[in-house]
Parts: structure tokens; sequence; C-alpha cells
């Protein structure tokens, strides 16, 4: 793996100047929660050598405020219980144009005040409002920099039927699936009767555009469809039903090379491994539930994991991503076949993305510091 830490900042300032992030975090999405997590884990860890912080956080009505140190201190995953960005009566304002990259903040008697400009955003979002290319495209407008996939990629993988559609027509192998409308059911009740023709059991039931397996059901039987339908629409208004595959569930990180090379990938793969429980829910991911187990690294042999590195390439160019990936397979008999492509993977110290970068030598620090450096290489200050 190439030497990712020491390098020369891509805006070509000196070793002493610190440049300034803002971490952008909360959201209107389900996985809220989450997210707040991720930017105390990012806040803890970003080298504050290197960067200085503004903390922005995103209510569940999408008021944009300002946030301390004090208030993340207190965000950690306790008793199953998720943290929330409240409402402190502050209204950060982004740049007015592409002239400027200075953020300002309205304060509480309607004051304004200059919080400096920023360098680079680092969205630590999960799901709509924040990973599916809303906020990016917010960015793009007044130019600027931001760690991770732009509006097009984001809004791809996001939808995990568009995606998959892509992927399949490049010829990457993907789960076989239905897609189904709220609208569709809506007009024809007994669609739903049809929906496992041609699919294999165990089904599983997800939202198209939803993440950290939020409203997903794993189901054994047609009678158990409609329940999982009612689960999964309560999150988005399309749904994927997809056959179960049999093989072993791995992830693989990707990092955006550098200076238009080619992307790399973490040199070891993990592995879910369940032990008692039907699948890796949010309640597994997040909050230390029983009966799941990550084997850090998984044991496959060399050319298993070449044809997981290929293919996880492969998929972060067709997919148009840039910046980083936690791309996941089921790794059959016949090779790995893609389930899903995160664009803002799960990013708390314990998560899967930067544990297997952590496990390749880069530690979590120089990790948040190469997406950084990679945003702000891509969009260089005028």
């Amino acid at each position: 793996m190439n030497d990712l830490t020491n390098q020369t900042p891509a805006d070509g300032s000196g070793a002493g100047a610190k440049r300034t992030v803002v971490i952008l975090f909360g959201g209107r999405s389900s996985e809220h929660g989450i997210s707040c997590v991720t930017a105390a884990g990012v806040l803890h860890a970003i080298d504050r050598t290197r960067f200085e912080v503004i903390l922005v956080g995103i209510t569940k009505q999408g008021a944009t405020v300002l946030m301390s140190e004090e208030d993340l201190a207190g965000y950690r995953l306790e008793s199953g219980a998720l943290p929330e960005v409240r409402d402190n009566g502050t209204r950060v304002l982004w740049p007015a144009s592409t002239e400027t990259r200075a953020l300002t903040v309205i304060d509480q008697h309607g004051a304004l005040r200059s919080l400096g400009s920023a360098a680079a955003v680092l969205p630590m979002l999960h799901g709509p409002y924040g990973e599916d290319g809303t906020v990016q495209g917010m960015l793009d407008l007044v130019d600027l920099p931001y760690v991770g996939s732009g509006v097009l990629g984001s809004a791809l993988c996001m939808d995990k039927h568009a995606v998959k559609t892509m992927l399949a027509d490049a010829g990457i192998a993907v789960a076989p699936w239905k897609t189904i409308t709220q609208q569709q059911v809506e007009r024809d009740p007994y669609l739903v009767e049809r929906l496992d023709e041609g699919l294999e059991y165990p089904l599983f039931v997800k939202p198209a555009r939803a993440g950290s397996s939020v409203g997903v059901s794993r189901v054994e039987s047609a009678a158990e469809i409609p329940a999982a339908l009612d689960v999964a629409f309560a999150e988005d208004r399309t749904v994927l039903v997809e056959s179960g595959v049999e093989g072993r569930e791995v992830e693989i990180a990707v990092l955006e090379g550098r200076g238009g090379a080619a992307p790399r990938t973490s040199s070891v793969i993990g592995e879910i491994v369940f032990s008692g429980r039907a699948f890796y829910d949010f309640e597994a991911k997040y909050l230390g539930a029983s009966g799941v187990d990550l084997e850090l690294p998984a044991k496959v042999t060399d050319a298993e994991f070449a044809a997981i590195r290929d293919a996880a390439v492969r998929s972060f160019e067709v997919a148009q991503c840039a910046g980083l990936s936690r791309i996941d397979f089921f790794l059959t008999a016949d090779g790995p076949v893609l389930n899903e492509i995160n664009t803002l993977p799960g990013f708390t110290p314990i998560s899967m993305y930067p544990r297997l970068w952590e496990e390749s030598g880069l530690s979590y620090s120089d990790l948040i510091t190469e997406l950084v450096e990679l945003a702000i290489e891509k969009r260089p200050a005028y």
C-alpha cells in the first residue's frame, strides 16, 4: 500500500499552516443519531496540528446550527440511546457565492459573526438529505470542497435499484431483485402476491434509499412479505425485494487515488459472521446487539481477495464514486456478488471502514487527513 501520511498539503500551504474543516452531521434522515456519534469520533481523532474545526449540526427539521465541542462530548452510544442535534437558536450561513469560502453564523440574538474560511467540508451524514447528493449539490453550487462522492455518485449509490441496474449492465454480479413502489401496490394490491416469483428465499425487503439496515426485513415466506413492505415503505416510497444469496458477507474499503491514480483498497477484507442473528441489522451494527461477530482480517485466499478487490475498484469507478466507499459483497462459490456500495459508510472509530484501513496500516486520524486532502486536491483554491 502506498504511504498516505506526511504528504504536502494539496493547496501548497506550509507545514505550519492550519486549514479549517467543517464537520457536518445530524440531518433529517432516520440515521441522524449515528451521524452524531460519527461526528464525535471524527472530532476526537482529527489532527489538530493540521486542522481547525467548525462543527455544524443539522437538526431533524433541517435547521443548520453552530455546535461546540462541549455539545459533542456527550455524543456516544449508551444503553441503546442515540444523540440528537438540538436547535440552539443559531443559524450557519454557507458562502454566498463562489467568490468566498467564508461561513457566517447568526447567533441567538440575531447578530452576525464570521466563522472564517473553510478549506473543506467533511459530511458525516447518512441517508436521505445528506448521503444522496442533496448536500453535495448545495456545496457544489458555491464551489466548496467536500469529502466523498459528488451529486451523481452519491445519488446513484443511495438508490439501490438504480445502482444495481447500472452495475448489472456493466457485468458486475448483483443479487436478483424486484422493485415495487407504494403507488403500484395501491393500484394493484394483488401485485404483492407475485413479488417472490423468480426469487429465492429467504428474501430481503429493504427501502431503496436508506442505509444502516434501517427498514430492512428478512422474509422466510410469502405470508411475511406484506408486513415487511409496511416497514420498508415507512422509510421510502420505493422498495426492493431481493433474493437471499448463499455466501460469506465480506466488506472492503476503497479510497480514491491521488492525482487521478486508480482507486486504492484496503489490504484486507472484513467478514460479518452470524451466530444466532438473522442478518446485520441496525442494532447489531451500532448498538452492540449479540449474534454477530466481525472477523478482521477475514480468511480468504489470494484469488478470492483479488476477485473482491477488482470488483470493488471497478464498481467504484462505474458508479462514479469519489473519496471513499465501503463496498459489501457476498463471497459465493462462483465469486463475489455485490450487495451495496456505501459512499458515506459508518465512520465511528469502531466502524468497519476505518477498521479496515487501520488493519491495512493507515490510522483513523491519518485516514481523516487523507480524505480532507483528497477533497482539497480536487478543488484547489482560486
